[in-house]
């Protein structure tokens, strides 16, 4: 008896670009997480030229061209800063902190909060200013003018994103959770730095 073909439906392309990046994580880790803080940042400083634009659009103020080196320079932080460092970083969070520790999710929290964001939001000042070609005056004017400001805002903002993410997200995901908060936050920081 002959038998009839079905066809299969292929996955959906949401399905398949989730299956190729879980894939690549799986076998590529760091690169992985370092190409996708890449995206992301750039995609974050578009976002900023993007509200930039539309903000003096509606005030009819000149309007500026959208800035390629500023997707650029995000790109280049994600890619080689922040993807690498923040792999590590939630990597040594896992070893020095396990949840066998008394106290561990405040532990996490306060060591993320207070240690690593104010080091990592130094680290993006002097990146930035620095592949923006400014001296180390012009930095420290920066830093001085706008670090705090920015330091205050990132622990208002950020406390309760890093609090879920240290302590329930899967470390394998935290990267990608982070740079999904940081797309917004990346917009914020390229309209403060201006």
């Amino acid at each position: 008896m002959p038998t009839q073909s079905v066809l299969v439906r292929d996955p959906s392309f949401p399905a398949r670009v989730l299956q190729q990046y879980l894939s690549l994580l799986k076998q590529y880790p760091i690169i992985t997480k370092s190409v996708t803080s890449g995206i992301l940042s750039a995609l974050g400083n578009l976002l900023s030229q993007a509200l930039e634009y539309r903000k003096h659009s509606k005030e009819n103020s000149p309007k500026k061209k959208i800035n390629v080196l500023g997707p650029v320079h995000f790109a280049i932080y994600g890619l080689f800063i922040t993807g690498p460092l923040s792999h590590y970083f939630y990597q040594l969070l896992e070893v020095l902190l396990p949840t066998t520790v008394p106290y561990c999710l405040i532990k996490r929290l306060l060591l993320e909060r207070l240690i690593f964001a104010p080091a990592f939001l130094l680290l993006f000042y002097v990146v930035m200013n620095a592949l923006e070609g400014k001296t180390i005056t012009d930095v420290q004017k920066k830093i001085k003018a706008s670090y705090w400001p920015a330091m205050k805002i990132n622990w208002k903002v950020w406390t309760p994103f890093q609090f879920i993410n240290i302590n329930y997200i899967p470390v394998q995901f935290r990267v990608l959770f982070a740079n999904l908060v940081a797309l917004f936050w990346y917009a914020y920081l390229a309209s403060v730095r201006k």
